[in-house]
């Protein structure tokens, strides 16, 4: 039996710990209680609204309609050859264990993506990305729900649309669909990429030369925790900000300016700058403004280091951006969601 609840406080349910009351809320333990709360919405003319692991959000103000805090577990190999694996999960899952499975049975493409906070439903909504992977270099399908009509629809990446930390569920389909489960292909051999940030260097530091699976996911596990803070310990919604992408022509005249600016290639011909570097230079690594600030290690992450309000956290962004445009010209978005 669904259990739905009035004037629920959301901040326990998100990382940065901050969030209003939600007017109606409901927890998903199972496909039946999604049918059960579509039913309900309906009945009672309400918004739904998808809360997963609360990692890529900022809830502003009130929530009105029904909150539905997504429990829906599971992970099963679908499908296996000699080359590649099928993995489906439930949107519910924690995706680090959800990672944690694929490694357990040997099979490659969600290493780089490891300890990234939320759920795997929240994934292909943000195409999760670290180290020089993203979602949608594995990604098979997804299923997911009609809110209106409580009928089932298959995704393809295709029909993702996915994009740089973006896809058509934050955009043209926002709030329309409840993703169910995700399928990503993965390789039953090894095809690393060690290139981007400091895993080979790290790789090598351990003396290791032909690495395994899990040395991948130990090497990621102690880079992201000796630069990212715990938001058990210090409340944050990870990154922050999207890195930049420019033209190439804008990238160059830049370089004149700033020698040391660290730049990638992007797709469509674009180069992508590191907002963390932007932010740091504008003067924002580590400052703090009452009980806001960016973490001292990582200048993309922002804190709420002693009961910050939505409030707070909104002027304090604000003024990041300002900086950053000030200096470089450039525009910072937002990588969390605000509701």
């Amino acid at each position: 039996m669904l259990k739905i609840e009035r004037n629920k406080e959301l901040a326990p349910f998100t990382t940065l710990r901050i969030g209003a009351a939600a007017e109606f809320f409901a927890v998903l333990k199972s496909r039946s209680d999604l049918e059960a709360a579509i039913i309900w919405a309906k009945e009672h003319r309400k918004k739904i609204w998808i809360l997963g692991g609360g990692s890529n959000v900022l809830i502003s103000q009130e929530v009105r309609g029904l909150v539905l805090k997504n429990e829906i577990k599971g992970s099963e190999i679908v499908e296996r050859n000699d080359d590649y694996a099928l993995v489906e999960a439930k949107s519910g899952e924690i995706w680090t264990k959800f990672v944690n499975f694929t490694v357990q049975h040997g099979l490659y493409g969600l290493e780089n993506l490891f300890l990234i906070y939320g759920t795997v439903g929240a994934a292909p909504v943000q195409n999760i990305g670290a180290y020089g992977v993203e979602l949608k270099d594995v990604f098979y399908h997804l299923k997911a729900i009609d809110l209106k009509t409580g009928h089932e629809k298959i995704f393809s990446a295709r029909d993702c649309r996915f994009a740089y930390r973006d896809s058509i569920f934050k955009h043209q389909l926002r709030g329309r669909y409840f993703i169910y489960s995700v399928t990503v292909k993965l390789k039953r051999q090894p095809d690393f990429k060690l290139d981007y940030g400091s895993i080979r260097e790290e790789l090598l530091k351990r003396n290791i030369k032909e690495p395994r699976l899990r040395d991948i996911v130990k090497v990621i596990e102690e880079i992201r925790n000796a630069k990212l803070p715990n938001p058990a310990l210090s409340p944050n919604a990870g990154s922050f900000f999207k890195n930049v992408e420019i033209s190439r022509a804008k990238s160059e005249a830049l370089l004149k300016r700033y020698p040391d600016l660290p730049h990638f290639s992007a797709s469509g011909g674009k180069v992508k700058i590191p907002a963390g570097w932007l932010i740091e230079k504008a003067g924002f690594r580590g400052k703090r403004i009452g009980p806001v600030g960016m973490h001292d290690k990582q200048a993309l992450v922002l804190v709420n280091y002693d009961g910050a309000s939505a409030k707070q956290v909104l002027a304090f962004i604000k003024k990041v951006k300002a900086a950053v445009k000030k200096k470089f010209a450039l525009d910072l978005e937002e990588e969390v969601n605000i509701l």
